[in-house]
């Protein structure tokens, strides 16, 4: 390897989400994690082993969500005829993207298991306008022909936007090492089993996607390579759930498995998988945020069907049918989820025309799909649904157009078959994908409630994140 004259460590992110009419740069990026950095001295010390211990720290607290352990573990070897004493280096600050420059303030380092002291240092950094960045340093002896063992401790902070957490490792700075790395074995370790619901292992989420080779074996995910000589393109990164987000997930699913007839449950449990399939309006294309998808809609079913006359449930179902299917699958609105979640929609505002997500999510549904949702005034007109459902009449005056709810305890009854029982409850894994909630309704031409009006003008609309349901 050939040392790395001046290395940059200055990161600016800028992602580029893939909503129809916007584009968003990400939080604060904290500094990230590096391997160590001989200066800039030509050495003849090679790394010839690595590894890379990074613990995800239960969310205990939010300021605390989406933070890792650190334990870094070098073996190194001078190859070289005379010892050598070098200052080692390791970065502690880098750009936020914010020009702001948080820093590392709980660096340990360890040379053959004796503690040792670090100073602070600066180094110009040429793609920040030589913003003089701090690294922290440390001399090594490195004797002719024996291992030293150097550990390097220290606590990260993911690029965080609820729900997902980005950890990074730059590899690229063992690159002024002597040689190839020998061997570098990298681990980033859950408080839960992984799986590709909780571990974003085949999509790049704006922020960043996990790098590939990752093993998921029970809690942890993992990486090994051989003889490498580290770049740019070989720094780790991994794209996950918050822990408080998957914690979530694994208590609502407890609750439901519990008491498979509240309806509650069921609702919150149809939400949480609707916001880890998705950062705002961007679904994830990955086989298992595609399946969150799928389970939020038999969720919500379950919840929907259990409290016909929950307004909200009604519209949070509306919401992730209208999302899915507008934002993700813009030519495939005749598809039957994009009239059920009008129908949804309808439903939810027969229930309550004062509730304020409501209202907003019905403005957002008219401006998207004008032909198939009208106003007059400030009431809406479901287009799309062009017969009233036969059910008891709502004592708040609505449009013919709007479907009434039920006053009664039963299933409203376009609600599709999937009716919660006592059985006990069981939650598909991705090794056999549950089969597709059965839709009301085929396609407009097999259910006689629901057809087209015209051709629609999909217009796109920036919605904001923040539901109720």
């Amino acid at each position: 390897m050939k040392p790395l004259a001046a290395l940059s460590l200055s990161l600016f992110f800028l992602f580029v989400f893939t909503a129809p009419v916007q584009a968003d740069i990400a939080p604060p990026a904290p500094p990230p994690g590096a391997n160590l950095h001989p200066g800039d001295e030509s050495t003849q010390v090679r790394m010839a082993a690595e590894t890379v211990l990074i613990v995800v720290q239960p969310a205990s607290t939010p300021d605390r969500d989406g933070r890792a352990r650190v334990i870094a573990s070098f073996s190194m070897l001078n190859l070289g005829e005379n010892p050598e004493t070098l200052a080692v280096r390791f970065p502690i600050s880098a750009n936020d993207g914010w020009y702001n420059y948080p820093e590392i303030t709980d660096l340990g380092v360890k040379v053959n298991g004796v503690s040792t002291g670090t100073r602070r240092i600066t180094i110009p950094d040429p793609k920040d306008n030589n913003y003089p960045l701090p690294w922290a340093e440390f001399e090594v002896t490195f004797p002719t022909g024996r291992e030293v063992n150097i550990e390097v401790t220290y606590t990260l902070t993911g690029i965080r936007e609820y729900p997902y957490v980005n950890f990074e490792y730059l590899l690229e700075t063992g690159a002024g090492w002597n040689g190839t790395i020998g061997s570098a074995d990298l681990t980033v370790r859950l408080p839960y089993e992984t799986n590709p619901f909780n571990v974003l292992v085949d999509y790049g989420w704006g922020m960043s996607a996990t790098s590939p080779g990752a093993i998921l074996s029970g809690r942890e995910i993992r990486w090994h390579y051989e003889n490498l000589e580290p770049t740019s393109a070989d720094n780790l990164s991994v794209a996950l759930l918050m822990p408080s987000a998957w914690n979530e997930v694994l208590t609502e699913q407890a609750n439901v498995a519990r008491n498979p007839q509240d309806g509650e449950a069921w609702g919150r449990l149809g939400r949480i998988y609707k916001i880890t399939s998705r950062l705002r309006k961007e679904f994830r294309s990955d086989a298992g945020g595609q399946e969150l998808f799928e389970l939020s809609i038999a969720a919500y079913e379950r919840a929907t069907a259990l409290l016909p006359n929950d307004a909200l449930w009604h519209a949070g179902f509306a919401e992730l049918l209208f999302d899915g299917y507008y934002w993700e699958e813009y030519s495939r609105f005749e598809k039957p989820g994009m009239l059920r979640a009008l129908q949804e929609l309808a439903y939810a505002y027969a229930l309550d025309q004062n509730e304020p997500f409501i209202l907003e999510l019905v403005d957002e549904v008219h401006y998207a799909l004008p032909d198939g949702l009208s106003k007059e005034g400030d009431v809406p007109v479901f287009l799309w649904l062009t017969a009233t459902p036969t059910l008891q009449p709502s004592s708040t005056p609505t449009t013919s157009s709007t479907p009434q709810p039920t006053p009664t305890s039963e299933p409203s009854p376009t609600r599709s078959a999937h009716t919660p029982t006592s059985a006990s409850v069981e939650f598909p894994t991705l090794g056999s994908p549950s089969p597709k909630p059965t839709q009301t309704g085929a396609t407009p031409a097999e259910n006689p409630r629901l057809s087209l009006c015209g051709v629609v003008i999909l217009v796109p609309l920036v919605i904001l994140l923040k539901r109720y349901r």
